[in-house]
């Protein structure tokens, strides 16, 4: 795990500090080892920062050239199947002077130019420049594990996988794309490749570009879509016994290859179903050390015990660590000058929590990220079928008036547990539609706040509109549509960037793409969610793994007592002071409204955590509407 930044152009380049620069707001993503090169004409620069996972030596330092002199790459993620290319690649005839999985990439690219991609089973984000072609060549992985940021001005394309480092240079633009910030304001994160700054972009998931410094012309294109669900296969016999098979052996499969490093490795154990299906499958291949992170006085949010049924059961080396956020205002603005763009998740905060914790004992950590998108985990999922069954049985006129009474007569900022939103749903087209569950702000309250912005215009439901697959299976569409967006620029992104600020890799057997395409290929969407039950094949698995007395059934978010920190303490005095600040960003009668509601005893905290991240980072960035 590493970070990367790079620049090309059709022009030598003057300037080049920023890269130095750039590369060290982001050491923490790297600090055992820095490099930096450029061609010898000038127009290209390449910067990397190196987290060694394989291959310690400095064989495998980067930025990494050919023996041929043709390609240099800089590299940031893991290749799990690089010992398999590696034997390929030397019965070709390619010789290797590392043990790394960067030189067997380059030699990858090498042999099958950008076709490469497609044998490529890992979570990267690189950069590589063909000097004989003229041309650089960038790639991000499947799911979007890794980030890539880029800005392409003045025949120029600058890259770095951290939007800040392309910020180190003075000159950079500081302007809000309004449109982004309606998503943001809607959905709680910024989606696909847009930036919360006019003129950057993100490089989305499964996507490549390649970049001429001859003629300036950049090429993005899509190299890989999750699979259409065949629908032959259910009609057949022992089906669902020849999946629940080959679940078991493609996760054993990718949790043998994810344990592969030259540095200590573990698993991030909660006590949920994920986690624990992870651990017993790494304890089949290797004694694994397992961590666990409690909230002591936090009630449900301590889930030790159910962590420790599992460590025992399957004999790991087990370690309990206890989090105590006693300076959670300080840990809030830490992070909002860190993410490269505000995000509304509040779990970003014990997220970073257990990477401090955990990095302290391992350099790399198993996850159980993808799960809940990939069969079923979410409890909104039982709900969404729930009203598609009943609102079938209502008129359609009624059913628009219950859910226009809703909108017009229960203000959102009085709303306490969501209870609006999903009475507005009962006017959803669920054989087409797909209802966003996690709105924030509608369009009404978001005209409220940006109301000192005239040029101002609601993008976001658009935009959102954009992403629904054309699926007609509700569960189909709404875990295509999770895993596109919310696992991608909310769950991703929280924990690659809580990780790396603590040069922590986590990986995510998951994600590997050969189980991404199983369940989206294969597993269908009564096998992952009925009304009265979620992940049911991927529970059936946990039967059979996991010890009699496992609690199946209980589902528990990673989550802070952000209300409990909104009645007193430096929490409430922090966001009652930002939001209340002469310079606030937004309608101020608006965030007092907010504010005032969450004294009454309204649950408005998310809401206030996403205008206070917003607000921290405007201000640590300079960020302004022009």
């Amino acid at each position: 795990m590493c970070g990367i930044n790079g620049i090309a152009s059709i022009n030598p380049v003057a300037e080049r500090n920023w890269l130095s620069k750039g590369l060290e707001v982001i050491a923490h993503r790297g600090p055992d080892d820095k490099g930096e090169w450029w061609s010898e004409d000038g127009r290209v620069g390449l910067g990397h920062r190196r987290l060694s996972i394989l291959d310690l030596s400095p064989f495998a330092g980067q930025p990494m050239h050919d023996s041929a002199g043709n390609l240099t790459i800089t590299f940031n993620g893991e290749i799990y199947n690089y010992l398999e290319l590696r034997t390929e690649l030397s019965l070709k005839g390619y010789n290797f002077q590392s043990n790394s999985d960067t030189e067997v990439l380059m030699a990858s690219y090498a042999a099958w130019g950008e076709n490469c991609l497609t044998r490529l089973n890992g979570m990267f984000a690189f950069a590589i420049f063909n000097r004989n072609e003229q041309r650089i060549f960038l790639a991000r992985d499947r799911a979007g594990e890794k980030p890539l940021f880029y800005s392409l001005s003045n025949d120029t394309l600058r890259f770095a996988s951290e939007l800040k480092a392309l910020l180190t240079d003075p000159k950079s633009p500081r302007y809000i794309d309004t449109d982004s910030l309606d998503c943001y304001l809607k959905m709680g994160f910024i989606p696909g490749d847009r930036c919360l700054l006019k003129g950057y972009n993100k490089l989305s998931p499964a996507h490549a570009m390649t970049y001429s410094i001859q003629s300036g012309a950049i090429n993005v294109w899509r190299y890989w879509s999750p699979p259409d669900f065949h629908k032959e296969h259910v009609v057949e016999a022992n089906y669902e016994s020849e999946l629940l098979g080959e679940l078991e052996a493609l996760l054993e499969d990718a949790v043998g290859k994810q344990l592969m490093a030259d540095v200590p490795i573990g698993v991030l154990l909660s006590g949920g179903v994920d986690s624990s299906i992870i651990t017993a499958l790494s304890a089949r291949h290797s004694k694994v050390r397992t961590f666990t992170i409690g909230f002591p006085g936090h009630g449900t949010m301590d889930e030790t015990s159910h962590a420790r049924l599992i460590a025992e059961h399957f004999n790991t080396e087990h370690t309990e660590l206890m989090a105590e956020p006693k300076a959670a205002a300080d840990i809030i603005t830490f992070l909002a000058h860190q993410f490269d763009e505000p995000m509304s998740d509040t779990s970003m905060i014990p997220t970073w929590m257990v990477s401090s914790l955990v990095s302290k004992y391992c350099k790399v950590v198993l996850g159980g990220d993808g799960g809940d998108e990939l069969f079923g985990g979410y409890p909104h999922y039982n709900r969404l079928l729930f009203l598609k069954k009943y609102s079938s049985l209502i008129p359609n006129i009624v059913r628009h008036y219950i859910a226009k009474g809703a909108a017009e007569l229960i203000p959102e900022v009085m709303t306490k547990k969501n209870i609006r939103s999903w009475i507005m749903l009962f006017n959803t087209d669920f054989e087409n539609d797909m209802p966003l569950i996690t709105s924030h702000f509608d369009i009404k309250t978001r005209n409220k706040l940006m109301g000192n912005f005239p040029t101002y215009t609601p993008q976001a439901e658009k935009i959102f509109n954009a992403y629904v697959p054309s699926q007609t299976d509700l569960i189909q569409r709404i875990t295509r549509m999770d895993f596109a967006t919310y696992l991608v620029d909310d769950i991703l992104v929280k924990v690659d960037r809580a990780s790396m600020l603590n040069s922590l890799e986590v990986r995510a057997p998951f994600l590997d793409f050969k189980v991404m395409e199983f369940a989206f290929g294969q597993v269908p969407g009564h096998l992952k969610v009925t009304i009265n039950a979620r992940k049911i094949l991927l529970k059936r698995l946990a039967t059979k793994l996991l010890p009699p007395d496992f609690d199946l059934k209980r589902k528990q978010g990673f989550s802070i007592p952000l209300n409990n920190w909104l009645q007193k303490g430096p929490v409430r005095d922090m966001f009652w002071d930002i939001l209340g600040a002469p310079e606030v960003f937004f309608d101020k009668a608006t965030t007092q409204e907010l504010l005032s509601n969450q004294d009454r005893g309204f649950n408005n905290g998310e809401r206030l955590f996403a205008l206070v991240q917003f607000e921290l980072w405007r201000r640590h960035y300079g960020a302004s509407i022009p």
